[in-house]
């Protein structure tokens, strides 16, 4: 059964706590664990970009000159594609990328990020991670005290106003709570600070 080290807010050790086998002790799925990143990656672009069709450029109602006698190509507007500010053929228009991902391949690609995290040694526990108040210098100032100065996410049972807004305007760190935990920031943050609570939440939420 996995171990990690459980810290305090000082960066001292205060003990140790015994990790779920299945949840950050399992072989990581690297295939798995591809596939729902992109998929986090696709489902977040907003697919917005849109050309001009030559009905919807701007002129190019009167016929360029008579259909026959001038020796030219035949043309009917000045908006066509093949003209200089005409419309665009077969351009892109605002659509969806989002597609989804069966449960089960989900769960086991967020179950090998955590193991991965975990046999890596880039799980750090803390004890009771909480703030008496809005500080960021503080906050910065614990993040190096647990040696994650080069960024991590940060992540809590439950939402604590004092945590994430002291951390906000760090460059590289993030927050989340526990039930809505996700592969691409376990994978992206350089590491991973769990609340202890936090913790038993995931084993509980992910068993």
């Amino acid at each position: 059964m996995p171990k990690a080290t459980v810290f305090d807010m000082a960066g001292k050790q205060v003990g140790e706590i015994e990790l779920s086998e299945s949840i950050f002790g399992i072989e990581p799925n690297t295939p798995a664990m591809h596939a729902v990143v992109v998929n986090q990656l696709a489902n977040r672009r907003h697919g917005t970009q849109s050309t001009l069709t030559r009905t919807e450029v701007n002129g190019g109602g009167r016929k360029p000159w008579r259909q026959k006698g001038t020796g030219r190509a035949r043309q009917g507007s000045t908006r066509a594609p093949q003209w200089t500010h005409g419309g665009v053929a077969l351009g892109p228009k605002p659509r969806s990328y989002r597609y989804t991902l069966n449960k089960k391949l989900r769960r086991l690609a967020l179950k090998s990020a955590l193991s991965a995290k975990c046999a890596a040694g880039e799980l750090i526990v803390i004890d009771d991670l909480k703030m008496d108040e809005i500080k960021t210098k503080s906050f910065a100032g614990f993040l190096g005290a647990v040696g994650a100065n080069n960024g991590a996410l940060v992540v809590t049972a439950e939402p604590k106003v004092n945590v994430i807004k002291s951390a906000r305007n760090i460059p590289g760190v993030r927050t989340t709570i526990a039930p809505i935990l996700n592969v691409y920031d376990v994978l992206d943050g350089d590491k991973l600070i769990v609340d202890r609570a936090a913790v038993a939440r995931i084993e509980e939420v992910y068993a």
